[in-house]
């Protein structure tokens, strides 16, 4: 009998897509295939060595296909595979609901950087 490396499906996904720009790639490439380079631009500040290597994890792992034209210069294209899209498919509410808290949120993440000594806060008498 197989031994299960999860004991639920949460942790299955986390295990999946853990990463820090995993997610948000799976976002942008689930209604579109798209070039390295526009990839990057999407996803953000993230370096060109990161998304390359979570590109190959995520294609590796069966969420993505990289298409390859074999040209002169170099012209690769990744896209979402169908066991990428549903994933892709079912995070889209968890955006919808950022987008609707983003406020809070971005209140939340101030909050925790000035916590952290990320920021300074600078107090006025």
């Amino acid at each position: 009998m197989a031994e299960q490396m999860f004991r639920c499906g949460m942790e299955a996904v986390l295990d999946l897509v853990s990463g820090k720009w995993k997610m948000l790639i799976l976002y942008h490439l689930t209604n579109q295939r798209l070039r390295f380079g526009e990839l990057r631009r999407l996803v953000g500040d993230v370096s060109e060595k990161m998304l390359s290597q979570q590109l190959k994890e995520m294609v590796a792992d069966g969420l993505l296909r990289r298409i390859d034209f074999k040209t002169v210069p170099p012209h690769v294209e990744y896209e979402v595979t169908a066991f990428g899209l549903e994933l892709g498919t079912s995070i889209r509410p968890v955006c919808e609901w950022g987008a609707r808290n983003m406020k809070e949120i971005t209140a939340i993440a101030k909050s925790r950087a000035v916590r952290q000594g990320k920021i300074m806060v600078l107090e006025t008498s």
